[in-house]
Protein backbone atom coordinates (compact mmCIF):
# COMPACT_ATOMS: atom_id res chain seq x y z
CA UNK A 1 0.00 0.00 0.00
CA UNK A 2 2.70 2.38 0.82
CA UNK A 3 4.38 1.57 -2.55
CA UNK A 4 0.92 2.71 -4.39
CA UNK A 5 0.63 5.88 -2.22
CA UNK A 6 4.17 6.79 -3.02
CA UNK A 7 3.64 5.78 -6.53
CA UNK A 8 0.66 8.43 -6.69
CA UNK A 9 2.48 10.84 -4.80
CA UNK A 10 5.25 10.57 -7.47
CA UNK A 11 2.72 10.97 -10.05
CA UNK A 12 1.20 13.89 -8.51
CA UNK A 13 4.15 15.53 -7.59
CA UNK A 14 5.80 15.19 -11.14
CA UNK A 15 3.08 18.16 -12.12
CA UNK A 16 2.24 15.91 -15.16
CA UNK A 17 5.51 16.07 -16.82
CA UNK A 18 6.00 12.22 -16.93
CA UNK A 19 2.57 11.67 -18.43
CA UNK A 20 3.63 14.23 -21.17
CA UNK A 21 6.72 12.44 -21.83
CA UNK A 22 5.02 9.48 -22.19
CA UNK A 23 2.09 10.52 -24.82
CA UNK A 24 4.84 12.03 -26.53
CA UNK A 25 6.64 9.54 -26.69
CA UNK A 26 3.95 6.96 -27.13
CA UNK A 27 2.82 9.16 -30.57
CA UNK A 28 6.16 9.61 -31.49
CA UNK A 29 6.39 6.20 -33.39
CA UNK A 30 3.31 7.79 -35.52
CA UNK A 31 5.49 10.33 -37.28
CA UNK A 32 8.58 8.93 -36.98
CA UNK A 33 8.05 5.21 -37.27
CA UNK A 34 9.16 2.63 -35.22
CA UNK A 35 12.80 3.27 -35.79
CA UNK A 36 12.77 6.99 -35.02
CA UNK A 37 10.86 6.73 -32.04
CA UNK A 38 12.98 3.86 -30.79
CA UNK A 39 16.28 6.54 -31.28
CA UNK A 40 14.29 8.99 -29.96
CA UNK A 41 13.22 7.25 -26.81
CA UNK A 42 16.52 5.86 -25.79
CA UNK A 43 18.00 9.17 -25.74
CA UNK A 44 15.24 10.44 -23.07
CA UNK A 45 14.75 7.69 -21.21
CA UNK A 46 17.59 7.79 -18.97
CA UNK A 47 16.76 11.51 -18.16
CA UNK A 48 13.58 10.28 -17.22
CA UNK A 49 14.33 7.71 -14.87
CA UNK A 50 16.79 10.62 -13.11
CA UNK A 51 13.57 12.55 -13.03
CA UNK A 52 11.25 9.73 -11.73
CA UNK A 53 14.52 9.05 -8.85
CA UNK A 54 14.78 12.54 -7.84
CA UNK A 55 10.85 13.28 -7.46
CA UNK A 56 10.01 9.63 -5.56
CA UNK A 57 12.68 10.18 -2.51
CA UNK A 58 12.62 7.24 -1.37
CA UNK A 59 13.15 6.48 2.61
CA UNK A 60 12.98 2.81 2.60
CA UNK A 61 14.72 -0.05 0.62
CA UNK A 62 10.76 -0.80 -0.31
CA UNK A 63 10.28 2.12 -2.03
CA UNK A 64 13.22 2.42 -3.73
CA UNK A 65 12.89 -0.87 -5.34
CA UNK A 66 9.57 -0.04 -6.44
CA UNK A 67 10.44 3.09 -7.89
CA UNK A 68 13.68 1.75 -9.69
CA UNK A 69 10.77 -1.26 -10.92
CA UNK A 70 8.67 1.49 -12.14
CA UNK A 71 11.23 3.96 -13.66
CA UNK A 72 12.19 0.48 -16.13
CA UNK A 73 9.15 -0.25 -17.04
CA UNK A 74 8.48 -0.70 -20.75
CA UNK A 75 7.76 2.75 -22.00
CA UNK A 76 4.32 3.29 -23.51
CA UNK A 77 5.53 3.85 -26.85
CA UNK A 78 6.98 0.67 -27.35
CA UNK A 79 3.78 -0.62 -27.41
CA UNK A 80 2.03 -1.85 -30.30
CA UNK A 81 -0.12 1.60 -30.23
CA UNK A 82 -0.30 5.04 -29.52
CA UNK A 83 -1.48 6.54 -26.04
CA UNK A 84 -5.05 8.31 -26.25
CA UNK A 85 -5.24 11.53 -23.80
CA UNK A 86 -8.12 11.25 -21.99
CA UNK A 87 -9.82 14.53 -20.67
CA UNK A 88 -7.41 14.51 -17.27
CA UNK A 89 -4.34 13.52 -19.39
CA UNK A 90 -5.36 16.28 -21.85
CA UNK A 91 -5.94 19.02 -18.95
CA UNK A 92 -2.52 17.62 -17.04
CA UNK A 93 -0.56 17.74 -20.19
CA UNK A 94 -1.58 21.12 -21.28
CA UNK A 95 -0.67 22.35 -18.20
CA UNK A 96 2.73 20.72 -18.00
CA UNK A 97 3.52 22.24 -22.03
CA UNK A 98 2.35 26.00 -20.57
CA UNK A 99 4.83 25.40 -17.56
CA UNK A 100 8.05 24.44 -19.79
CA UNK A 101 11.18 26.44 -19.58
CA UNK A 102 12.16 28.87 -22.17
CA UNK A 103 15.94 28.89 -20.58
CA UNK A 104 18.58 27.20 -18.22
CA UNK A 105 18.99 28.96 -14.82
CA UNK A 106 19.44 25.57 -12.75
CA UNK A 107 20.24 22.03 -12.81
CA UNK A 108 17.24 21.05 -10.53
CA UNK A 109 15.10 18.34 -11.42
CA UNK A 110 12.39 20.14 -13.16
CA UNK A 111 14.69 22.88 -15.00
CA UNK A 112 16.95 19.47 -16.38
CA UNK A 113 13.52 17.96 -17.10
CA UNK A 114 12.46 21.07 -18.66
CA UNK A 115 15.49 21.22 -21.36
CA UNK A 116 14.44 17.63 -22.27
CA UNK A 117 10.93 18.43 -22.70
CA UNK A 118 11.50 21.51 -24.76
CA UNK A 119 14.37 19.16 -26.70
CA UNK A 120 11.59 16.37 -27.27
CA UNK A 121 9.45 18.35 -28.30
CA UNK A 122 11.73 20.76 -30.77
CA UNK A 123 12.32 17.18 -32.35
CA UNK A 124 8.57 16.22 -32.33
CA UNK A 125 7.98 19.47 -34.34
CA UNK A 126 10.59 19.12 -36.42
CA UNK A 127 9.85 15.79 -37.38
CA UNK A 128 5.99 16.54 -37.73
CA UNK A 129 7.36 19.14 -40.66
CA UNK A 130 9.12 17.06 -42.40
CA UNK A 131 6.30 14.08 -41.81
CA UNK A 132 3.76 16.65 -43.20
CA UNK A 133 6.37 17.73 -46.45
CA UNK A 134 7.40 13.97 -46.70
CA UNK A 135 3.79 13.27 -47.04
CA UNK A 136 3.30 16.02 -49.34
CA UNK A 137 6.03 14.70 -51.82
CA UNK A 138 4.57 11.36 -51.27
CA UNK A 139 0.86 12.43 -52.87
CA UNK A 140 2.76 14.12 -55.30
CA UNK A 141 4.91 11.23 -56.16
CA UNK A 142 1.80 9.32 -56.28
CA UNK A 143 0.39 11.78 -58.22
CA UNK A 144 2.96 11.38 -61.00
CA UNK A 145 2.97 7.36 -60.86
CA UNK A 146 -0.98 7.73 -61.65
CA UNK A 147 0.04 10.38 -64.34
CA UNK A 148 2.58 8.38 -65.66
CA UNK A 149 0.25 5.35 -66.05
CA UNK A 150 -2.25 7.29 -67.63
CA UNK A 151 -0.40 9.07 -70.43
CA UNK A 152 1.52 5.04 -71.44
CA UNK A 153 -2.19 3.67 -71.31
CA UNK A 154 -3.31 6.68 -73.20
CA UNK A 155 -0.37 6.30 -75.73
CA UNK A 156 -1.01 2.76 -76.28
CA UNK A 157 -4.44 3.06 -77.02
CA UNK A 158 -5.07 5.99 -78.50
CA UNK A 159 -2.22 7.99 -79.75
CA UNK A 160 -0.01 4.97 -81.48
CA UNK A 161 -1.39 4.38 -84.80
CA UNK A 162 -0.87 0.93 -85.87
CA UNK A 163 1.65 -0.21 -88.27
CA UNK A 164 -0.19 -1.54 -91.07
CA UNK A 165 -2.93 1.49 -90.73
CA UNK A 166 0.00 3.82 -91.26
CA UNK A 167 1.40 1.45 -94.48
CA UNK A 168 -2.28 2.21 -95.86
CA UNK A 169 -2.59 5.24 -95.89
CA UNK A 170 0.64 6.02 -97.34
CA UNK A 171 0.09 4.03 -100.23
CA UNK A 172 -3.01 5.85 -100.84
CA UNK A 173 -1.20 9.19 -100.75
CA UNK A 174 1.24 7.40 -102.64
CA UNK A 175 -1.75 6.43 -105.24
CA UNK A 176 -2.63 10.10 -105.66
CA UNK A 177 1.20 11.32 -105.46
CA UNK A 178 1.44 9.82 -108.94
CA UNK A 179 -1.96 10.31 -110.71
CA UNK A 180 -0.95 14.07 -110.02
CA UNK A 181 2.21 13.86 -111.34
CA UNK A 182 1.32 12.16 -114.22
CA UNK A 183 -1.58 14.94 -114.96
CA UNK A 184 0.45 17.92 -114.64
CA UNK A 185 3.67 16.67 -116.84
CA UNK A 186 0.82 15.80 -119.52
CA UNK A 187 -1.39 18.78 -118.73
CA UNK A 188 1.67 21.26 -118.49
CA UNK A 189 5.33 19.86 -119.93
CA UNK A 190 6.69 23.39 -119.89
CA UNK A 191 5.88 24.32 -116.13
CA UNK A 192 9.14 24.11 -114.07
CA UNK A 193 9.17 21.59 -111.57
CA UNK A 194 10.89 19.66 -109.37
CA UNK A 195 10.14 15.63 -108.72
CA UNK A 196 7.22 16.38 -106.28
CA UNK A 197 7.01 13.90 -102.99
CA UNK A 198 5.43 13.34 -99.94
CA UNK A 199 5.74 14.47 -96.66
CA UNK A 200 4.76 15.71 -93.24
CA UNK A 201 4.06 13.49 -89.91
CA UNK A 202 2.50 10.96 -91.64
CA UNK A 203 6.52 9.79 -93.09
CA UNK A 204 8.17 11.34 -89.53
CA UNK A 205 5.79 8.79 -87.66
CA UNK A 206 4.75 11.59 -85.33
CA UNK A 207 1.34 11.47 -86.40
CA UNK A 208 -1.49 10.76 -83.82
CA UNK A 209 -4.88 8.83 -82.98
CA UNK A 210 -5.38 8.15 -87.06
CA UNK A 211 -3.27 8.29 -90.41
CA UNK A 212 -5.43 11.43 -92.02
CA UNK A 213 -3.21 13.66 -92.81
CA UNK A 214 -0.24 13.65 -96.09
CA UNK A 215 1.41 16.49 -97.63
CA UNK A 216 2.38 16.47 -101.44
CA UNK A 217 4.98 19.36 -101.64
CA UNK A 218 5.43 20.58 -105.39
CA UNK A 219 8.91 22.17 -105.73
CA UNK A 220 8.71 25.15 -107.82
CA UNK A 221 11.81 25.98 -109.84
CA UNK A 222 12.78 29.47 -110.04
CA UNK A 223 15.70 31.54 -112.26
CA UNK A 224 18.30 32.60 -109.77
CA UNK A 225 18.35 35.99 -111.35
CA UNK A 226 14.62 36.47 -112.12
CA UNK A 227 13.52 36.23 -108.42
CA UNK A 228 14.71 36.85 -105.18
CA UNK A 229 13.77 36.52 -101.59
CA UNK A 230 13.09 39.46 -98.97
CA UNK A 231 12.44 38.19 -95.10
CA UNK A 232 9.00 39.51 -93.73
CA UNK A 233 11.31 41.39 -90.97
CA UNK A 234 12.72 43.44 -93.58
CA UNK A 235 9.32 44.65 -95.01
CA UNK A 236 6.72 47.39 -93.86
CA UNK A 237 4.59 44.57 -92.57
CA UNK A 238 7.83 43.47 -90.00
CA UNK A 239 6.66 39.46 -89.85
CA UNK A 240 9.25 37.40 -89.46
CA UNK A 241 8.88 33.57 -90.24
CA UNK A 242 7.24 35.00 -93.80
CA UNK A 243 9.11 36.08 -96.54
CA UNK A 244 8.19 38.03 -99.67
CA UNK A 245 10.22 36.66 -103.53
CA UNK A 246 10.50 39.62 -105.52
CA UNK A 247 11.07 39.94 -108.91
CA UNK A 248 14.45 41.15 -109.95
CA UNK A 249 15.96 42.70 -113.44
CA UNK A 250 12.88 43.57 -115.14
CA UNK A 251 14.41 45.98 -116.98
CA UNK A 252 16.50 43.61 -118.66
CA UNK A 253 14.27 40.33 -118.55
CA UNK A 254 10.74 41.96 -119.15
CA UNK A 255 7.69 40.51 -117.56
CA UNK A 256 6.69 37.18 -119.13
CA UNK A 257 10.63 35.54 -119.22
CA UNK A 258 9.90 33.69 -116.22
CA UNK A 259 6.85 31.08 -116.54
CA UNK A 260 5.52 32.30 -113.19
CA UNK A 261 5.26 35.61 -113.94
CA UNK A 262 1.71 34.75 -114.63
CA UNK A 263 1.25 34.78 -110.82
CA UNK A 264 3.24 38.19 -110.23
CA UNK A 265 0.81 40.27 -107.73
CA UNK A 266 2.68 44.25 -107.62
CA UNK A 267 5.99 42.84 -108.45
CA UNK A 268 5.95 40.12 -106.12
CA UNK A 269 5.21 36.03 -106.30
CA UNK A 270 1.73 35.66 -105.00
CA UNK A 271 1.75 32.04 -103.14
CA UNK A 272 -2.34 32.82 -103.54
CA UNK A 273 -2.26 33.15 -107.68
CA UNK A 274 0.43 30.27 -107.26
CA UNK A 275 -2.70 28.06 -105.75
CA UNK A 276 -5.10 29.24 -107.72
CA UNK A 277 -3.64 28.09 -110.91
CA UNK A 278 -3.11 24.36 -109.21
CA UNK A 279 -6.40 24.48 -107.78
CA UNK A 280 -7.91 25.11 -111.68
CA UNK A 281 -5.78 22.20 -112.67
CA UNK A 282 -6.06 19.96 -109.53
CA UNK A 283 -9.96 20.43 -108.85
CA UNK A 284 -11.48 21.67 -112.01
CA UNK A 285 -9.46 19.78 -114.38
CA UNK A 286 -8.74 16.04 -113.31
CA UNK A 287 -11.73 13.58 -113.38
CA UNK A 288 -11.63 12.17 -109.87
CA UNK A 289 -14.31 10.16 -109.59
CA UNK A 290 -12.84 8.03 -112.76
CA UNK A 291 -9.09 8.07 -111.35
CA UNK A 292 -10.87 6.84 -108.03
CA UNK A 293 -13.20 3.94 -109.71
CA UNK A 294 -9.78 2.76 -110.77
CA UNK A 295 -7.91 3.12 -107.31
CA UNK A 296 -11.16 1.86 -105.97
CA UNK A 297 -11.49 5.26 -103.45
CA UNK A 298 -13.10 7.91 -103.42
CA UNK A 299 -11.66 11.13 -104.15
CA UNK A 300 -12.92 15.13 -104.15
CA UNK A 301 -11.81 18.42 -103.59
CA UNK A 302 -12.39 19.89 -100.00
CA UNK A 303 -13.83 23.14 -100.64
CA UNK A 304 -13.45 25.63 -98.38
CA UNK A 305 -9.94 24.90 -97.63
CA UNK A 306 -6.83 27.36 -96.70
CA UNK A 307 -4.63 25.37 -99.18
CA UNK A 308 -5.31 22.86 -102.17
CA UNK A 309 -6.65 19.96 -100.30
CA UNK A 310 -8.21 16.23 -101.62
CA UNK A 311 -10.33 14.05 -99.55
CA UNK A 312 -9.40 10.44 -100.05
CA UNK A 313 -11.65 7.66 -98.54
CA UNK A 314 -9.49 4.42 -99.36
CA UNK A 315 -11.61 2.15 -96.61
CA UNK A 316 -15.28 2.49 -95.53
CA UNK A 317 -14.35 4.52 -92.05
CA UNK A 318 -11.05 5.30 -93.63
CA UNK A 319 -10.15 9.29 -94.64
CA UNK A 320 -6.95 10.68 -95.82
CA UNK A 321 -6.58 14.10 -96.14
CA UNK A 322 -3.55 15.21 -99.02
CA UNK A 323 -2.37 19.11 -99.23
CA UNK A 324 -1.53 20.00 -101.82
CA UNK A 325 1.60 22.37 -101.79
CA UNK A 326 3.68 24.49 -103.68
CA UNK A 327 7.01 25.06 -102.44
CA UNK A 328 10.27 27.19 -103.13
CA UNK A 329 13.86 26.17 -102.01
CA UNK A 330 16.29 29.31 -102.02
CA UNK A 331 19.91 29.48 -102.49
CA UNK A 332 20.55 29.56 -98.70
CA UNK A 333 17.87 26.46 -98.25
CA UNK A 334 14.90 28.42 -96.55
CA UNK A 335 11.74 26.64 -97.62
CA UNK A 336 8.58 28.50 -98.26
CA UNK A 337 5.57 27.09 -98.46
CA UNK A 338 2.04 28.49 -100.54
CA UNK A 339 -0.14 28.22 -97.05
CA UNK A 340 -1.24 31.70 -96.53
CA UNK A 341 -1.02 34.18 -93.07
CA UNK A 342 -4.07 33.28 -91.05
CA UNK A 343 -5.07 36.93 -90.35
CA UNK A 344 -4.03 37.97 -93.85
CA UNK A 345 -6.67 39.89 -94.56
CA UNK A 346 -5.15 40.82 -97.86
CA UNK A 347 -2.35 42.67 -96.04
CA UNK A 348 -0.38 39.35 -96.44
CA UNK A 349 -1.59 37.93 -99.52
CA UNK A 350 1.74 38.16 -100.86
CA UNK A 351 3.64 36.46 -97.74
CA UNK A 352 5.41 33.19 -98.15
CA UNK A 353 5.56 30.77 -95.21
CA UNK A 354 8.57 29.69 -93.94
CA UNK A 355 8.53 26.02 -93.12
CA UNK A 356 10.92 24.80 -90.23
CA UNK A 357 9.12 21.63 -89.86
CA UNK A 358 12.03 19.32 -91.33
CA UNK A 359 14.64 20.90 -89.03
CA UNK A 360 12.11 21.16 -86.01
CA UNK A 361 11.86 17.35 -86.33
CA UNK A 362 15.51 16.53 -87.20
CA UNK A 363 16.74 18.20 -83.95
CA UNK A 364 13.77 16.46 -82.07
CA UNK A 365 14.88 13.34 -83.20
CA UNK A 366 18.64 14.03 -82.10
CA UNK A 367 17.64 14.99 -78.99
CA UNK A 368 15.73 12.16 -78.29
CA UNK A 369 18.77 9.57 -79.75
CA UNK A 370 21.41 11.40 -78.12
CA UNK A 371 19.80 10.64 -74.38
CA UNK A 372 17.21 8.13 -75.35
CA UNK A 373 14.45 10.88 -74.25
CA UNK A 374 10.76 10.73 -74.55
CA UNK A 375 10.55 13.97 -76.30
CA UNK A 376 8.96 12.67 -79.42
CA UNK A 377 6.36 10.48 -77.28
CA UNK A 378 5.88 13.35 -75.14
CA UNK A 379 5.03 15.45 -78.36
CA UNK A 380 3.31 12.74 -79.66
CA UNK A 381 0.65 12.91 -76.66
CA UNK A 382 0.13 16.55 -76.46
CA UNK A 383 -0.75 16.39 -80.30
CA UNK A 384 -3.32 13.73 -79.73
CA UNK A 385 -4.73 15.83 -76.20
CA UNK A 386 -4.85 18.60 -78.90
CA UNK A 387 -6.91 16.98 -81.07
CA UNK A 388 -9.16 15.17 -78.85
CA UNK A 389 -9.70 18.45 -77.34
CA UNK A 390 -11.42 21.16 -79.44
CA UNK A 391 -11.09 23.85 -77.26
CA UNK A 392 -6.56 23.54 -77.93
CA UNK A 393 -7.54 22.89 -81.64
CA UNK A 394 -5.74 26.36 -82.33
CA UNK A 395 -2.76 24.97 -80.96
CA UNK A 396 -0.22 23.50 -84.05
CA UNK A 397 2.41 20.24 -84.37
CA UNK A 398 5.14 22.95 -85.10
CA UNK A 399 4.05 24.95 -82.03
CA UNK A 400 4.13 22.11 -79.38
CA UNK A 401 7.38 20.74 -81.05
CA UNK A 402 9.09 24.19 -80.40
CA UNK A 403 7.83 24.25 -77.23
CA UNK A 404 9.50 21.10 -76.15
CA UNK A 405 12.61 21.83 -77.92
CA UNK A 406 12.79 25.11 -76.25
CA UNK A 407 12.18 23.39 -72.67
CA UNK A 408 14.89 20.67 -73.59
CA UNK A 409 17.13 23.67 -73.37
CA UNK A 410 16.78 24.29 -69.47
CA UNK A 411 15.59 20.69 -68.70
CA UNK A 412 18.24 17.60 -69.29
CA UNK A 413 15.92 14.62 -67.82
CA UNK A 414 14.04 13.38 -70.91
CA UNK A 415 13.98 9.75 -69.42
CA UNK A 416 10.95 7.74 -70.33
CA UNK A 417 10.08 7.66 -66.48
CA UNK A 418 10.12 11.42 -66.05
CA UNK A 419 7.40 11.25 -69.12
CA UNK A 420 4.65 12.62 -66.62
CA UNK A 421 6.40 15.57 -65.21
CA UNK A 422 8.31 16.80 -68.45
CA UNK A 423 4.38 16.86 -69.57
CA UNK A 424 2.97 18.74 -67.04
CA UNK A 425 6.33 21.06 -67.41
CA UNK A 426 5.05 21.24 -71.21
CA UNK A 427 1.64 22.54 -70.03
CA UNK A 428 3.42 25.08 -67.49
CA UNK A 429 5.72 26.43 -70.24
CA UNK A 430 2.49 26.78 -72.29
CA UNK A 431 0.65 28.86 -70.53
CA UNK A 432 3.80 31.00 -69.95
CA UNK A 433 4.25 31.27 -73.24
CA UNK A 434 0.55 32.35 -73.97
CA UNK A 435 0.64 34.81 -70.86
CA UNK A 436 3.93 36.22 -72.49
CA UNK A 437 1.58 36.30 -75.71
CA UNK A 438 4.64 34.68 -77.60
CA UNK A 439 5.85 31.93 -78.35
CA UNK A 440 9.63 32.09 -80.57
CA UNK A 441 10.51 29.45 -82.51
CA UNK A 442 13.46 27.73 -81.19
CA UNK A 443 15.59 27.47 -84.65
CA UNK A 444 14.91 31.01 -85.02
CA UNK A 445 13.52 33.16 -82.09
CA UNK A 446 12.56 36.49 -83.56
CA UNK A 447 9.64 33.93 -85.58
CA UNK A 448 6.91 34.34 -83.30
CA UNK A 449 4.74 31.41 -83.60
CA UNK A 450 1.33 32.93 -81.85
CA UNK A 451 1.33 35.85 -84.13
CA UNK A 452 -1.82 34.31 -85.87
CA UNK A 453 -3.77 33.75 -83.00
CA UNK A 454 -6.10 36.18 -81.91
CA UNK A 455 -6.54 37.73 -77.93
CA UNK A 456 -9.73 35.79 -77.65
CA UNK A 457 -8.34 32.46 -78.44
CA UNK A 458 -5.06 33.05 -76.46
CA UNK A 459 -7.33 33.81 -73.64
CA UNK A 460 -9.32 30.39 -73.96
CA UNK A 461 -5.61 28.08 -74.99
CA UNK A 462 -4.53 29.58 -71.49
CA UNK A 463 -7.71 29.30 -69.48
CA UNK A 464 -7.86 25.63 -70.71
CA UNK A 465 -4.19 24.66 -70.70
CA UNK A 466 -4.29 26.20 -66.59
CA UNK A 467 -7.18 24.27 -65.44
CA UNK A 468 -5.68 21.38 -66.97
CA UNK A 469 -2.93 21.85 -64.31
CA UNK A 470 -4.75 20.82 -61.61
CA UNK A 471 -6.01 17.81 -63.59
CA UNK A 472 -3.73 16.72 -66.20
CA UNK A 473 -5.49 13.56 -66.40
CA UNK A 474 -8.80 15.59 -68.18
CA UNK A 475 -6.70 16.17 -71.08
CA UNK A 476 -6.96 12.57 -71.82
CA UNK A 477 -10.38 12.04 -72.56
CA UNK A 478 -11.09 9.67 -75.16
CA UNK A 479 -13.74 10.97 -77.48
CA UNK A 480 -14.33 11.19 -81.62
CA UNK A 481 -12.00 13.19 -83.03
CA UNK A 482 -13.13 15.29 -86.48
CA UNK A 483 -11.03 15.37 -89.44
CA UNK A 484 -9.29 18.59 -90.42
CA UNK A 485 -9.44 19.25 -93.64
CA UNK A 486 -8.00 22.77 -93.51
CA UNK A 487 -4.64 21.61 -91.86
CA UNK A 488 -2.91 23.18 -94.56
CA UNK A 489 1.51 22.24 -95.13
CA UNK A 490 2.50 22.43 -91.80
CA UNK A 491 0.28 19.45 -90.30
CA UNK A 492 -1.74 20.32 -87.58
CA UNK A 493 -1.32 17.05 -85.91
Amino acid sequence: MAGVNGDRKGKKDDNGIGTAIDFMLSNAKLVLGVGGAAMLGIATLAMKRMYDRAISAPTSPTKMEQGGKRSWEEPAWMGSSPRVLNHDMKSTVSRSLQSLPTSSHTVEPDGLLGHVLVLLYNCLRRAVGRAVVGGGDLLKARARLSLQEHLCRFYQKEVNIPAEEQAVARRAALDICAELRVFLHAKLPDMPLREMYLSGSLYDDLQVVTADHAQLMVPLVLEKNLWSSVPGEDTIMNVPGFWLVRRENLEYFPRGSSYWDRCMVGGYLSPKSVLEVFDKLVAGSINWPAIGSVLDYVIRPVVPSETLTLEVQYEADRRLYVDFLPLLVMEDGTSLIAKPHRLAAGRHENLWRQSFRVAETARLRALDRDDGGCRSVCLKVAKAACKLNPALKRLNASQLTNAILLLSQSEADWSPEALAERFLQLLRALVGHLEAGRLPCALSPRVDLFCELTEQEVDELGYTLYCALSHPEGLLRTQEAGADPGGGGEPRF
